[in-house]
């Protein structure tokens, strides 16, 4: 894309594949993915990222558009849906009816992305799109998803494991005998929203090592003992998501009632389940 230099560019998420967004006169909004070159994996994740743009779908991706350089580095263009990344809604507890309704359509969008038969492996609040406006939720960060139904993660040094440890599943870390799979992305799922509820993280560290031993052997504490005002089933819902033992399945119904009692009409029509009714 020669146009590039026509674009002002503003950045969404810094870092070694850092997100900007870019705007120009009488030209279409896109996002811009660059990669800092030096990092081991970087170029490599745009290219997959690149090579998936036929499997997601603009209802709940920011889709790949072009893979060039620009600027003497790697970078992936993409479709621009709108909205904020939601790690700069965070840092303070959501008030639940916020929670619920970013919630509801984050959990609906990795749902999409599993029906597809992909493995996202880097939920995190930095890698989710939302429009307050619309409520509109766009995943973006597919540079290490798998199309393997299920893999094994091999034991390797933490630094240099794919994702992002304040999110990772146990089995994500390699030293677990467990397959990494969709469920792999819940736990992710389960610590954002955790995230969401409470305003930090479930767990803190200080190295690497830190975090993998976090998610392999602690517990985290329930988040309606962190903030008053956490209805029990909620906070019960979320923590439900991190398990040690065999993930569960995204009770999307139970929280979709859920929406409907603290928020207003359910993200299902039709939808008019008793909250805890069922799964």
């Amino acid at each position: 894309m020669n146009e590039l230099s026509s674009y002002a560019f503003s950045p969404l998420r810094e870092g070694d594949i850092a997100l900007y967004r870019g705007s120009g006169n009488g030209l279409a909004p896109i996002l811009l993915v660059a990669a800092e070159e030096t990092s081991l994996g970087c170029v490599e994740r745009l290219e997959h990222e690149y090579a998936l743009k036929a499997e997601l779908d603009a209802d709940w991706a920011a889709r790949p558009v072009a893979l060039t350089r620009y600027d003497d580095r790697m970078t992936l263009v993409l479709e621009d849906p709108g909205g904020v990344t939601l790690d700069r809604l965070l840092g303070q507890p959501l008030d639940l009816s916020q929670f619920l309704r970013i919630a509801i359509p984050v959990a609906g969008a990795l749902r999409r992305v599993h029906e597809r038969g992909l493995i996202h492996k880097d939920i995190k609040p930095a890698n989710i799109l939302l429009d307050a406006a619309s409520g509109g939720v766009w995943l973006t960060g597919f540079g290490i998803a798998s199309r393997l139904p299920r893999e094994r993660q091999a034991p390797a040094p933490p630094e240099v494991i794919a994702g992002t440890l304040a999110y990772m599943a146990p089995e994500q870390t390699g030293r677990m005998n467990r397959s990494v799979d969709s469920r792999s992305d819940l736990y992710a799922l389960g610590v954002t929203l955790y995230e969401m509820l409470t305003g930090q993280l479930p767990f803190t560290a200080a190295d690497p090592m830190e975090w993998v031993h976090c998610h392999i052997a602690r517990q985290p504490v329930p988040p309606n003992e962190r903030v008053a005002g956490v209805p029990g089933p909620l906070s019960a819902i979320v923590s439900s998501k991190m398990p040690r033992g065999p993930g569960v399945i995204w009770p999307h119904r139970r929280v979709s009632a859920w929406r409907a009692r603290w928020v207003g009409p359910a993200a299902d029509p039709g939808e008019t389940l008793r909250p805890g009714a069922r799964d």
